[in-house]
């Protein structure tokens, strides 16, 4: 199998990372899905159990990884947590730990793994921000200061391997249709669909449409910048 087909997607059991998986799969490439849960679908991929946030556990995904299929030359960082609706005074410290040990340490965690691999073989490295990562969200500062250190290690990683063949690219959903999503109270959830011009959720396949594109050759001139999938919601 060359390298050239084979992809990682961390978080990919469910939601966008197994959207993401999928559709990564429909296009014949090798997909390897890094979660603690098994996929809910695993027909099309295979899977590692993997903590993200534990880096020898990701030590021995990618080099697993690479010694099976070849090294991948695509990694999707979705693996991610939203952790308790609380204001920060009241932030239990165990649940901002979890959050940034999920969402930020898992994120570098990968990235430091498979940058090494891909200055051999070139890549690409999509990591699943969120508009939380742009802008401010009440009771959820873990997740906000997380969200936008995801963009911030996106554009600094692609600003230092943009000349040597790695790009590293962020996407940005905004109200996705997810489980994540489904256990929001609905007056919040009716609230936030109030700042969408579109006036509805998305779905997971919008966000894989995306990644499909970015990973692509046809993305070969795009690197360090962040794209929503949020239906108009950060123009106001």
């Amino acid at each position: 199998m060359s390298a050239a087909q084979v992809a990682i997607v961390t978080g990919g059991a469910a939601g966008i990372g197994a959207a993401c998986a999928h559709r990564l799969a429909a296009s014949g490439r090798t997909v390897v899905v890094a979660d603690l849960r098994e996929p809910e679908a695993a027909a099309d991929v295979v899977y590692r159990r993997v903590d993200v946030g534990d880096p020898e556990s990701v030590r021995d995904l990618v080099a697993g990884v690479a010694a099976e299929f070849g090294g991948p030359r695509i990694l999707v960082n979705n693996a991610g947590i939203s952790g308790p609706m609380v204001m920060l005074a009241d932030y239990p410290l165990d649940a901002y730990h979890a959050v940034m040990r999920t969402n930020v340490d898992g994120v570098f965690n990968t990235m430091r793994e498979m940058i090494p691999r891909m200055l051999v073989t070139g890549g690409v490295i999509v990591n699943i921000a969120s508009v939380a990562g742009s802008v401010a969200f009440r009771e959820h500062s873990a997740y906000v200061a997380a969200k936008h250190a995801v963009i911030g290690l996106t554009k600094t990683a692609a600003r230092e391997y943009a000349a040597l063949g790695v790009r590293v690219v962020s996407v940005s959903p905004g109200v996705i249709a997810t489980a994540m999503t489904a256990g929001l109270p609905q007056d919040t959830t009716d609230q936030v669909l109030e700042s969408v011009p579109m006036g509805r959720m998305g779905c997971s396949e919008d966000v894989a449409t995306l990644v499909a594109f970015l990973v692509s050759d046809e993305a070969r001139y795009i690197t360090g910048s962040d794209h929503l999938v949020d239906g108009g919601q950060l123009t106001q």
